[in-house]
Formats: structure tokens, C-alpha cells, sequence
């Protein structure tokens, strides 16, 4: 895979990420898909092309409805021509990484759900981060097949750790460990397998890299040890 490509794919999953995640620590994915523009010569010529003559002032304005009278609470819109929507999320992205809009004021102000934090988060990821992930996605087709092997790759990676991890457990069962020490693989690898049952692919490689370290100090890697730090490596 290329360079290019790589840091082209890396955008398309930090959207992602921020897509499927909560609204708990959705500024820093903001933060990250931003990095990941200023990280690609492609990406960056591509929203500086479509920024360029874009009026952002007068399409906040007309995409970003203030209520009504007697409404508390106002609409969003997003731009019907494609160049326009990237500009438009990115200069918003922008504002809401630079903290000169508050998201959450923006979640109670323009997607408003019934008062739930998650289900506005829900509706501006549905409304706002997928439309412009996709647009982008379809400007690289190779970029998307590459998301799409990674993805694949994560979702073995994912299942094989969900069997391997068991018999992980089994074996320090048998290994000569103090109680203190087996506690600890213990509550390790049932933090991971956790974060793996919920699909938390982040956590789960973050408890694994830590777990690596525990089994080195103690002397116990050995064939499956080594396999399930290799799967992690593709979460």
C-alpha cells in the first residue's frame, strides 16, 4: 500500500471512528481527522480547492437554522452540491477543534433528540460525519479498498483473539505464578476480552500491549502468547 494511500486511509477511519463512537471523546477525533488532512498532501490540496471561494459565514447562516418563535431548538442543514458539504463540515470541524464552537452547544442547538447527549451525537454523526467521510471516499476508490481490507483484517483479528485469549487464560493456570501475579493476568485478560466483546478495538490493543510487557517480565511468553500480540497488531 502506498503512502499516499495510507495517510488517505487514515482519515476515512478517524471518521469512522468519530462516526461509531460516542459523544465522550469526540473532539479529539475531530482533532485527529484534521491531523489527517494536514498529513496528506491529497487531502489537503482537496479542501483547499473546495474551501477556496467557499463563504462559510453566509452558509452557517443558511445551513444551521436558528429556531423559530417560540422554539427552543433550531435545524441543521448540510450543502446539496458535494464540494460545498466538504467545505462546509470541514470549516465547522475546524471551529468546533479550535473551541470556537462548543459541540455540545451545537448538539442541543441543531440536532436536538428528546434531550439525550447520545442520541444527538447520533443524528450529527448520521447527518454531518458520514456524508462527508463517504464523499471522500468515493474521490479514492483505492484508498476505500484499502479501509475496507483493513477492516476485514480487524474483524479476524478480533475473532481469532476472542478464542486464543480463553486458552491464554488456561494456560497461566498452569504456569508456576504467585497468586498476586496470576490475579493480575487475570483481570488483564478479562479487561480485554471485554473491550474485544464490545468491539473496542483501541482499548482491547492498548490492554494487549501492556499484557505483552506482564509476560515478558515474568518469563512466560511462549507459541500462543506470540500469536495473540501479532492479531492485536491488526485491531
Amino acid at each position: 500500500m502506498s503512502e499516499r494511500i495510507t495517510k488517505i486511509e487514515r482519515f476515512l477511519t478517524a471518521c469512522t471512528a468519530l462516526a461509531a463512537g460516542k459523544y465522550a471523546g469526540a473532539e479529539a477525533k475531530i482533532s485527529e481527522i484534521l491531523a489527517s488532512i494536514a498529513a496528506s498532501d491529497d487531502l489537503t490540496q482537496l479542501f483547499t480547492a473546495v474551501t477556496q471561494d467557499f463563504d462559510y459565514l453566509s452558509a452557517k447562516k443558511n445551513f444551521l437554522r436558528e429556531p423559530q418563535t417560540g422554539a427552543a431548538h433550531g435545524t441543521a442543514y448540510l450543502p446539496a452540491q458535494r464540494s460545498d458539504l466538504l467545505a462546509f463540515v470541514f470549516c465547522l470541524f475546524v471551529e468546533i477543534d479550535s473551541k470556537a464552537v462548543s459541540l455540545g452547544e451545537l448538539l442541543s442547538r441543531y440536532f436536538y433528540v428528546d434531550g439525550s447527549t447520545t442520541a444527538s451525537f447520533a443524528l450529527f454523526a448520521a447527518r454531518v460525519v458520514k456524508p462527508f467521510r463517504d464523499i471522500v471516499r468515493d474521490c479514492y476508490p483505492a484508498a476505500n479498498a484499502a479501509e475496507q481490507e483493513a477492516k476485514e483484517q480487524r474483524e479476524e483479528a478480533l475473532e481469532k483473539l476472542l478464542s486464543l485469549l480463553p486458552l491464554e487464560q488456561e494456560r497461566l493456570e498452569e504456569f508456576p505464578l504467585r497468586d498476586t501475579d496470576r490475579g493480575s493476568s487475570k483481570i488483564i485478560l478479562d479487561g480485554a476480552m471485554n473491550a474485544l466483546s464490545a468491539g473496542d478495538c483501541a482499548n482491547a490493543r492498548a490492554i494487549l500491549a501492556g499484557y505483552r510487557y506482564f509476560v515478558r517480565l515474568l518469563g512466560a511468553e511462549n507459541e500462543l502468547s506470540t500469536q495473540i500480540f501479532e492479531f492485536a497488531q491488526l485491531l
